[in-house]
């Protein structure tokens, strides 16, 4: 399954796993490159002395590109530094201008890879010279920068961008997802909650649990709830138990939220986490998990099972090609 995606890359197959947060390490980034996608390795929370080593780590997992993930607002100049020197030759860019880190990672060898969320921001990214866009839309978990719809955002951005590949992002959890982007212009998908559901990810068991009985009405758009550690950051997210008391209570701001300031889990490093923290629940944390933010798409109700990444891989592209080959008859 050949697009200018993965011509530019060499990869096999047009699909990407979206950074999700601390759920992806080397294992994951790795296991998806190797079955012929890109893989992703947020690096954006690391302290800086850990940065090296990290890509290293996924470098001796994979000979096959991966992409490092970084925040554009946080100023990670030295972040992205770090990882090309150690061999990253890709870098994606999230929530903020592009611009100021473009020239040295271009200077340096690597492609840059902008998460845009409109069409003035696809603009920005492209005028900062990006490589590949990956087109955000609402439907997406995680941290949300925009809203508008991936089916509405994906071909006014497709566009613009020319020659330059666009990927489609947001409610995108399999082949027909992967299809349905090609068909609007993209050049590929970039999968995130997928991926959080894998056996390779980081996400604590209890996570992966509720991903597959979620409905797709519990997967919900906030504002500004889950803010301790990145505030003014709109995601979507589970409907848990922080989020209806929340909801119970007249969703009110900030200082008078149910509960707040109460640690509710223990991260295995033993660094308490607080109940509205940005902090997901991860293997080796304790205490309750429940109640700690689940990031979800929209998609997720399509989640059925936790499989390798490797075969949500090869059951994505394969389900594409049916859907594509069925069309084209």
């Amino acid at each position: 399954m050949n697009t200018s995606f993965t011509a530019l890359l060499s990869l096999q197959v047009p699909i990407m796993q979206a950074p999700i947060g601390t759920a992806a390490g080397p294992e994951l980034a790795a296991s998806v490159s190797n079955a012929g996608a890109l893989g992703s390795l947020p690096i954006w929370f690391l302290p800086l002395k850990n940065v090296s080593s990290m890509v290293t780590a996924t470098m001796q997992l994979t000979y096959r590109p991966f992409s490092v993930n970084v925040r554009a607002d946080l100023n990670q100049q030295s972040h992205v530094n770090a990882a090309v020197q150690s061999g990253a030759s890709l870098v994606h860019l999230f929530w903020g201008d592009p611009t100021p880190y473009t020239a040295a990672i271009h200077d340096a060898g690597a492609k840059v890879i902008v998460t845009v969320a409109s069409v003035d921001e696809a603009k920005q990214a492209l005028d900062a010279g990006a490589d590949i866009l990956i087109a955000q839309g609402w439907e997406a978990g995680g941290h949300v920068r925009g809203n508008v719809t991936t089916m509405a955002l994906v071909p006014v951005v497709v566009d613009i961008a020319g020659a330059v590949p666009v990927l489609a992002a947001g409610g995108i959890v399999d082949g027909r997802g992967l299809a349905a982007a090609l068909m609007l212009g993209a050049s590929g998908a970039a999968m995130g909650t997928r991926f959080v559901a894998s056996e390779e990810s980081r996400a604590h068991a209890g996570y992966k649990a509720a991903l597959l009985a979620a409905r797709q009405s519990e997967a919900v758009y906030l504002v500004d709830l889950f803010d301790i550690g990145w505030a003014n950051a709109p995601h979507r997210a589970l409907r848990n138990s922080t989020v209806r008391a929340w909801e119970a209570a007249g969703c009110p701001a900030s200082g008078s939220r149910p509960n707040e300031n109460e640690i509710v889990a223990t991260r295995a490093d033993g660094k308490s986490i607080e109940r509205y923290s940005v902090v997901l629940p991860m293997v080796g944390a304790s205490g309750n998990m429940e109640a700690l933010v689940q990031y979800a798409g929209q998609g997720v109700e399509g989640i059925k099972e936790i499989l390798p990444a490797s075969r949500i891989v090869e059951a994505t592209v394969y389900e594409a090609s049916a859907c594509l080959s069925e069309f084209r008859s």
